[in-house]
Order: C-alpha cells, then sequence, then structure tokens
C-alpha cells in the first residue's frame, strides 16, 4: 500500500454557490462536477446519517468537486443539520485549516481579500527548521470563518540539511 498524496479535502460551507465563488476568484479552483446537484437533493435518512457519522435529521442538499490549479481537490457540501457549530478553530481538535504553497505570498493574499477573505496579520516570516530569507506565510479567513494559510519556501530551509525528504517540490 503506497500513500501518493492529498487527492480532495472537503470542506462543509454555508452557502455552496457563494463558496464557490470565493474559491474561484481567491484560488483560481475550478468546478469538475456535481455529486449531488441542488436540483437533485435534499439526500436525508438513516443511509447518509451512518455513512457520514451525521446526527439524526441531517440534510445533505448540495455536494461538488473543485480541482485547486495544481491539485488536490475541493469537496464542497453543504448541509442543514438540527445543530451546526462553527468552522473549527486552531485550538479545537480535528482537521484545522487548509495550507496551499504559492509561489508570490503578497499576490495570493491580494487575491483572496478581493475575493472576500480575512487576513489575520500580515504575512510572517516562517520560524525555527522552516526560515528562510523568502520563506514566509499568512493565515486568513474564508468568508464562512475557516481557516486558510498561504506559504512560500522558495529559500532552502534549515531542516533540509539533515533531512533528504521534502515537504513540497516547488
Amino acid at each position: 500500500m503506497t500513500v501518493r498524496g492529498i487527492d480532495h479535502v472537503g470542506v462543509t460551507v454555508p452557502d455552496l454557490e457563494t463558496a464557490t465563488l470565493f474559491l474561484g476568484r481567491a484560488l483560481g479552483a475550478e468546478v469538475l462536477y456535481d455529486t449531488l446537484p441542488r436540483d437533485e437533493g435534499p439526500r436525508t435518512g438513516p443511509e447518509l446519517e451512518q455513512r457520514l457519522g451525521a446526527p439524526e435529521g441531517t440534510e445533505q442538499r448540495a455536494v461538488r468537486m473543485l480541482a485547486l490549479p495544481n491539485g488536490p481537490g475541493l469537496e464542497l457540501f453543504e448541509f442543514r443539520a438540527p445543530h451546526q457549530e462553527p468552522p473549527a478553530l486552531p485550538t479545537d481538535f480535528g482537521w484545522q485549516h487548509v495550507a496551499l504553497y504559492v509561489d508570490d505570498l503578497d499576490a495570493a493574499v491580494t487575491r483572496a481579500v478581493e475575493a472576500g477573505a480575512t487576513p489575520l496579520a500580515p504575512p510572517q516570516p516562517l520560524p525555527g527548521p522552516e526560515e528562510g530569507p523568502r520563506n514566509r506565510f499568512a493565515y486568513l479567513r474564508t468568508p464562512w470563518g475557516s481557516s486558510l494559510e498561504f506559504l512560500t519556501y522558495p529559500d532552502p530551509q534549515p531542516y533540509e540539511e539533515g533531512s533528504a525528504r521534502r515537504r513540497w517540490r516547488p
């Protein structure tokens, strides 16, 4: 068994169309297909609840697969449920943000902000084992409140001195 990489990341959004527009404008994501077109939904019932581990009374209203310019996919889910929590914060358990490597950090932040994201702070130098003169990152919030990170590390990183493995090959 070989893990080849991340195929897609699933994201629950409050409105599929608004999220698709934001991700297209901010990240260049393109629609590949709708797994559950809105006019064929909603899906409900015990089978859905068991398969997804969703609470009783959940409605799966629409599902869409997007592709980032260099992968992976972003699978968008629109649900209605008796109780929905806001997006996870970095201190909550579970998957807490999506990080995307970009060639031009400032341009990526500007594009995302113009599309509706909120920057949490100006771009910062990457720390410690990731540092380098031009290695930087920035965190933003999507319009629905999820965490998004952009990072770039065009310069060698200190951890590379002790390992042949690389996180990413830009």
